[in-house]
């Protein structure tokens, strides 16, 4: 499994105490020597401060880390001092999203990923290294999946360096994906996103949310645990070291676990599987 790319990625934390436990688990995850940490940046910058504070924390502790930018309610000139800020700092890759517009700034304009794509790439040439988001089993407002292709296609034409996937447990939506993707000329690598299993409740609703499908008879399964968080958590281990394996064995450059800014269960994957980063 060499010459693939494997990170992690966290969210802001809210509060003293998830300060401390992002640090511990930060820690614990370095032993692995993923490629790199990415952190969140929440509905149209609305973790921006706390983001930056976090992203600070990681890169000061020596880790590689890539912060998630969108331009949400910012102008360019904002934008702008963050990626000098990042500069400064050492920092070389980015998330570059399209984001969400926070509450209450429904009939502001949103700058879509393709356009802080080339915004940056003007800005900063070709220094930063930036990711952007795909999705396999199509953006939940996507047209039509073809839609969802050709405005992944202009994100990586206008200058993104590879993609990221929302997760999803079916490798067979991933691999037709990139079937596809290469149809259409795409040639740069989509790493998939992956999501450990802990809570399903949190997980349905999520995933509700964002149009990532449960299959049927995982739900099922998951169900029949009801509380039993220990048979959740081992059923979940199991369900995404075999998804991580199939991925791996067809082809995918790597896998990006959304750590949900825990330890477990993304640790445990990851020593089931052996992962060196290159």
């Amino acid at each position: 499994m060499s010459n693939k790319i494997y990170s992690c990625e966290f969210f802001p934390p809210k509060s003293a105490l998830g300060d401390q436990n992002l640090a511990a688990t930060w820690e614990t995850l370095r032993e692995k020597n993923p490629a790199f940490f990415s952190v969140t940046y929440g509905a149209g910058g609305s973790t921006k401060e706390k983001t930056f504070t976090t992203v600070k924390r990681i890169n000061d502790a020596g880790l590689k880390v890539a912060p998630h930018l969108s331009f949400g309610g910012d102008g360019g000139d904002a934008v702008i001092e963050l990626l000098d800020q990042y500069r400064e700092m050492g920092i070389n890759r980015l998330v570059a999203l399209r984001g969400d517009l926070p509450s209450g700034m429904g009939g502001s304009h949103l700058v879509y990923a393709n356009e802080l794509v080339t915004f940056i790439r003007q800005h900063s040439g070709d220094y930063f290294h930036i990711e952007v988001a795909a999705y396999p089993e199509i953006h939940p407002q996507a047209e039509s999946f073809d839609k969802d292709l050709y405005y992944l296609k202009n994100k990586l034409d206008a200058g993104a360096n590879s993609a990221i996937t929302q997760y999803f447990y079916n490798p067979d939506a991933y691999f037709y994906f990139i079937d596809r993707c290469q149809a259409i000329g795409i040639d740069k690598p989509i790493v998939p996103g992956i999501m450990p299993i802990t809570n399903f409740s949190n997980l349905a609703r999520f995933s509700d949310a964002c149009g990532a499908e449960i299959p049927r008879w995982m739900r099922k399964r998951l169900e029949s645990f009801a509380d039993d968080s220990d048979s959740i958590l081992a059923f979940g281990v199991e369900l995404v070291t075999d998804l991580c394996e199939k991925l791996l064995n067809g082809g995918a450059p790597g896998l990006h676990f959304y750590t949900m800014n825990k330890t477990e269960p993304t640790i445990s994957i990851w020593n089931n599987l052996g992962l060196t980063s290159t």
